[in-house]
């Protein structure tokens, strides 16, 4: 009987280099792989093995993951039926990794593709070659795993010895040799930011003050972009450089700092006073944070995509609550929305009324629960609000939009004055918890209050504890994160065990 004529399997040569070093050669190790590849091909033509001319190459690129070029144009290939066979000159120019092995030998695999190593000899469509593939995979991931821990030592060493071991060149200095040295230009910038923050002790200002002196970031050369940097400071670059102790000549790692081989730009006592200013202005504002219950902290913003913040003014003894654009704190004035400064209680109580009409809310759920649930974002304008509403909503479009005007001057909401009680922080958080943990439950975000104590990191029994926090009444609620609550009750007063009745929770907690 005469045989069936030979099938053509197309073979794909793959080739892949890790480093640049001797890619300019003539003949370089690609060439050399390309070259091995295709004499195996040609020996198997008896079966039909047939090479493909387009070459598949991947220059300097690691085999720590799959994003080449090159690879990802083999498999698009082969997702399309132009391959028949990957042939390689050893398993780990197609990758080092185990888990990424695995995903490819699934793509192979979904295609009939063979793959073979022309110097090992293994052909996946055995499953000893299968196996034995694996293992020396295994091998080439601990190699690469124990050349990365080598190169992490290095570097710890070098920078225990106070070396610079490369990276992004901070402001103020310049990389020669391998060495950090001064920039003289930059290095004054840097002693002008120390200075004029111990000066005005606010990041806002500092940023207004330094856009008057035409003072930017570091300009730097990438190969990405010819250059970068060169704009003006915000909050983030800013506070990079004034809490970098590179400046008073110590180099880090791994959370820990040691002294460096280069010259100091800030003297130690100066550094020591921009911290201490810093500290204090982190704890000022968390003071304030914990006092403003903000409710649309995150949620707010301008008609030009601006985050609307939450601050603060005092004037007789009382503090204001508004929302102010970001980019006015940024002093960033001219990018700022129609609307860049709003009363904190008008905002929030507009937003409350509207959601409460729009949606048919119960009377019983809380003002504050009902930004938390359904608002997931309100942009503001002079002469509307869009709302949108998060999954919870269940509504049918997810975007409404409400006229609005801002109010008059003078009705910023008093958030504590001379004579007022002031809520208990502690009753307040745990009943803002108590009734984010329960929503969650009900949601189903979690099935069990085991779940709900793991995720928070805590005892399922104090959970539980906490929880009843959720099933006060609703008067008593308000009272608590409004600050008026009797004077006598705390965290540590409420019974353990809560009546159910509404009207026997006032008699427990001295109402």
């Amino acid at each position: 009987m005469a045989s069936s004529a030979t099938k053509t399997l197309r073979c794909a040569v793959y080739t892949r280099k890790s480093t640049e070093h001797g890619l300019e050669l003539e003949f370089n190790s690609l060439d050399a792989q390309r070259e091995a590849c295709e004499a195996y091909i040609k020996s198997q033509t008896s079966l039909g093995w047939k090479v493909l001319p387009q070459p598949y190459d991947d220059p300097a690129f690691s085999g720590g993951n799959l994003e080449r070029p090159a690879l990802k144009r083999l498999l698009k290939d082969i997702e399309a039926g132009k391959v028949d066979v990957v042939v390689v000159y050893k398993i780990d120019r197609l990758t080092r990794s185990l888990a990424d092995f695995a995903k490819l030998v699934e793509a192979f695999d979904a295609r009939s593709i063979s793959f073979v190593a022309v110097t090992q000899q293994f052909n996946t469509t055995t499953s000893m070659g299968r196996l034995t593939l694996n293992v020396l995979l295994s091998f080439a991931q601990f190699e690469r795993e124990l050349s990365s821990e080598r190169v992490r030592d290095k570097v710890a060493a070098s920078r225990r010895k106070g070396k610079w071991t490369g990276g992004t060149v901070p402001l103020g200095y310049e990389a020669r040799d391998k060495k950090l040295v001064i920039n003289p230009t930059e290095a004054e910038t840097v002693r002008i930011i120390f200075r004029r923050y111990i000066e005005l002790q606010s990041f806002g200002r500092l940023v207004v003050d330094l856009d008057k002196r035409r003072i930017v970031t570091k300009r730097r050369n990438t190969q990405v972009k010819k250059f970068n940097g060169g704009i003006p400071f915000t909050y983030g670059p800013l506070a990079h450089v004034l809490k970098n102790r590179i400046y008073i000549g110590e180099t880090g790692h791994g959370g820990k700092w040691y002294p460096g081989e280069h010259k100091a730009i800030i003297d130690r006592k100066t550094f020591n006073k921009v911290q201490e200013l810093l500290s204090a202005g982190t704890n000022k504002r968390k003071i304030k944070r914990s006092e403003s219950r903000a409710l649309l902290m995150g949620k707010l913003f301008d008609d030009r995509g601006n985050a609307m913040s939450p601050s603060f003014t005092s004037k007789n003894g009382a503090r204001y609550r508004f929302y102010v654009s970001s980019a006015i704190l940024r002093g960033r004035k001219t990018d700022a929305g129609s609307v860049a400064r709003v009363s904190a209680t008008s905002i929030e109580q507009t937003l409350i009324n509207a959601l409460r009409e729009r949606l048919k809310i119960d009377k019983a759920i809380l003002d504050a629960d009902i930004i938390g649930t359904y608002v997931a974002r309100a942009e503001l304008s002079s002469r509307a609000i869009k709302i949108t509403t998060s999954p919870a909503a269940k509504i049918r479009s997810s975007q409404f939009t409400i006229p609005w005007q801002p109010p008059q001057a003078g009705s910023a909401s008093i958030v504590d004055a001379t004579n007022e009680r002031q809520p208990d922080a502690k009753l307040v958080q745990a009943v803002v918890r108590a009734h984010a943990w329960l929503r969650d439950l009900k949601n189903n975000k979690f099935d069990t209050v085991e779940a709900l104590a793991a995720a928070v990191n805590l005892h399922p029994k104090l959970v539980r504890q906490e929880l009843r926090y959720a099933f006060l009444a609703p008067a008593i609620t308000a009272a608590i994160l409004n600050g008026d609550q009797p004077a006598t009750l705390s965290l540590a007063r409420i019974p353990k065990t809560l009546p159910l009745a509404f009207s026997k929770q006032w008699q427990a907690l001295g109402f």
